[in-house]
C-alpha cells in the first residue's frame, strides 16, 4: 500500500489505536490524541482494510485490523512523512527509538501496547456514578467493562487501591450478596471485597 494515500491524521489513528490497544470511538480518539476519524478519512481506512469501523447507536467504534496492526510495525522503519511538522517530525523519532528497543529486546508491539485496564476501570466507575463518587457494586463494574478478563480487573483494582482517594472494601452486610456479587469480588489482604469507591475531588 502506498504510503502517500495516508494523510499524517490518519497515520496518528493508526498508531493510536495500536497504542491504545482497544477498541476507540471518535470521543475516545479526540480525548486521548485530539483526534477524529470521518467522513473520506474513515471510508478510506476501511477500504484499505487497515481500520475496522462498526456503528454502536449514533457513534462509530474504531479498531485495527490484522493488515493495520502489520502496517504499525512497519512504520516503525519508515521516513518521516514530508510536510509532518515538527510534531511529526517528533513522533517518527520516537518510533524508530521504539524499534531499536524492540530489537534490542525481542519485544513485539503487543507486548508493549496493552489495554491499560485500569484506566478503562476508572471510566466505567464514572459512567456509573455520573462521578458523585458513590460506592459501586464490582458485579456492575465488571458488567460495565465488557468483557476484560477478571485477572486483568482484579491487577488494576489492586493497583487502584493502593491511591489513598480508591476504596476497595467490602460489603458490610453480607447477608445481601448475590452469587454475582462473590464471584465478582476481588481478594485483597485475604478478604474478598465487594464494591468500589472513588472519592470525588474537593
Amino acid at each position: 500500500m502506498p504510503d502517500e494515500q495516508l494523510t499524517l491524521t490518519e497515520r496518528s489513528v493508526l498508531l493510536v489505536l495500536m497504542a491504545e490497544a482497544r477498541e476507540m470511538t471518535n470521543a475516545d480518539l479526540h480525548a486521548v490524541a485530539g483526534l477524529k476519524l470521518d467522513g473520506k478519512y474513515r471510508q478510506r481506512l476501511n477500504d484499505l482494510d487497515l481500520v475496522d469501523s462498526e456503528k454502536v447507536g449514533r457513534a462509530y467504534v474504531h479498531a485495527l485490523t490484522d493488515a493495520g496492526t502489520l502496517w504499525c510495525a512497519e512504520e516503525l522503519s519508515s521516513e518521516r512523512p514530508a510536510r509532518s511538522g515538527p510534531a511529526g517530525g517528533a513522533l517518527y523519532v520516537i518510533l524508530k527509538g521504539l524499534r531499536r528497543h524492540l530489537e534490542d529486546t525481542g519485544h513485539t508491539l503487543s507486548e508493549v501496547f496493552r489495554l491499560d485496564v485500569g484506566s478503562q476501570v476508572e471510566a466505567a466507575y464514572a459512567e456509573i456514578t455520573g462521578g458523585n463518587g458513590e460506592s459501586v457494586r464490582l458485579a456492575v463494574l465488571r458488567d460495565r467493562l465488557n468483557g476484560v478478563p477478571k485477572d486483568d480487573v482484579d491487577r488494576a483494582l489492586e493497583l487502584l487501591a493502593r491511591r489513598e482517594d480508591v476504596h476497595v472494601r467490602a460489603e458490610s452486610d453480607q447477608k445481601t450478596l448475590t452469587e454475582q456479587d462473590h464471584e465478582a469480588a476481588v481478594v485483597l489482604g485475604g478478604t474478598p471485597r465487594h464494591r468500589l469507591l472513588i472519592e470525588v475531588p474537593r
